[in-house]
Order: C-alpha cells, then sequence, then structure tokens
C-alpha cells in the first residue's frame, strides 16, 4: 500500500478538488472548473495501472469512489438558495459514473498495454471518459429516469429546461450541451495528459524495477 500512496492521494485531491469545484461556473454556465480536474483522475488511474498493475490501480479507484461518497454525503447537508449543493440524483451519477469508467478504463488500457507507450493511456482515456459522460449526465439529469423520484426529478429539473445547443444552435434540453461541452474538455486533456503520463511513468517505473 506504501508504494501507490501518492497515487491513492493525488486521487483524492483531484476528487475532493472537483467536487468543490463543480461549484463554480463558467463560459455562460456551459462549464464548472471541475469540467478541467476531473479528467485528471484517469491519468492517476492509468499512471498506477503502467507502473504498479491492474490490482494497484483498483486499489486507487477505490479509495477515490470512497472518497467521492463523502464528499456527496457532505454536500447533500449544504443547502444553497435552489436546494442541496449536491441532488441525490447528481451523487447517484457520480459513484456509478466513476467506478463503471475507471474500471473500464483500467481493462481497456491492460488490453493495450504491449502496444506502443501512448496507445493504453490514450485509448483507456478516450473510451472511458466518453462513457463516464454518458452514464453521469444520463442518469444525473435526463427526464427518462424522472419516473424513479418525483423529489430528485425536482432538484435538477432546470437541466431539462430547452435552450440553444451550446448557447448558440437549436433547442435541446440544457445538460446535453452540459455534456458535449464537458466531452469535449475530457477529450482534450486526454491528448494533454500523454505528456506528464510519460514523464511521471519514465521517472517511477526505473525506481521499480
Amino acid at each position: 500500500m506504501t508504494r501507490i500512496l501518492p497515487g491513492v492521494i493525488a486521487m483524492a485531491i483531484i476528487v475532493v478538488a472537483s467536487n468543490i469545484l463543480v461549484q463554480f461556473l463558467i463560459l455562460d454556465g456551459l462549464l464548472t472548473w471541475g469540467a478541467f480536474t476531473y479528467p485528471l483522475a484517469f491519468l492517476v488511474t492509468d499512471i498506477m495501472n503502467r507502473v504498479y498493475g491492474v490490482s494497484a490501480a483498483r486499489r486507487v479507484v477505490f479509495v477515490g469512489l470512497i472518497v467521492g461518497i463523502i464528499c456527496s454525503l457532505i454536500g447533500s447537508q449544504i443547502m444553497l438558495e435552489y436546494g442541496p449543493a449536491v441532488a441525490l440524483r447528481i451523487a447517484i451519477a457520480s459513484a456509478t459514473a466513476f467506478t463503471v469508467a475507471q474500471l473500464l478504463d483500467i481493462a481497456v488500457f491492460n488490453r493495450l498495454r504491449a502496444g506502443s507507450w501512448w496507445k493504453a493511456p490514450l485509448g483507456s482515456t478516450l473510451v472511458s471518459s466518453s462513457i463516464d459522460t454518458v452514464i453521469f449526465f444520463s442518469i444525473a439529469f435526463a427526464a427518462a429516469f424522472n419516473g424513479f423520484s418525483a423529489m430528485a426529478a425536482d432538484q435538477i429539473i432546470w437541466a431539462q429546461e430547452a435552450v440553444p445547443f451550446l448557447n448558440a444552435g437549436p433547442l435541446v434540453p440544457l445538460w446535453v450541451s452540459l455534456a458535449v461541452a464537458d466531452w469535449g474538455v475530457k477529450l482534450t486533456i486526454a491528448l494533454l495528459a500523454l505528456v506528464p503520463f510519460r514523464i511521471i511513468v519514465g521517472r517511477i517505473a526505473p525506481a521499480n524495477t
């Protein structure tokens, strides 16, 4: 456990920071600052996977999940003018998306491990972050899930309002624009993260061989 402690700490910091920064909107509400920190969780998972293997990566993900659940529980008790800081559906969506996407990231990375150094981190992150976006925004905001709980639906009804797509296109539910904007950030960071991935793995791996 000691050898993966930096990864555990990094994952915990990213999850906590993302839960805080998601409260701060930018670009006319299309994004939050949390959209730029959360994708770094995939970088941490990939580094742990490359250096220490699948089992270590899964332990780091488990820590991230626990920290995320704690953050959601705390957020659900903080009342803002529009309701709890973390709505029930958002909490469920966040935990589900994180778990599925991170475990998928590990599986895809492992399948691509033997290829060129960049294929595993890029391929696994592109696939898993896309799935993360679909799962989170669907569960959190799509009208298809309104029937499960009227109270939970009321907390996120604002996201189902019809507005111009990305503030410029045809009318679509607001959450669709939020999802596309978030997905775009994830894909961009997936490409940029190849640089720190290469550098960090290059420095850690020799010390563990």
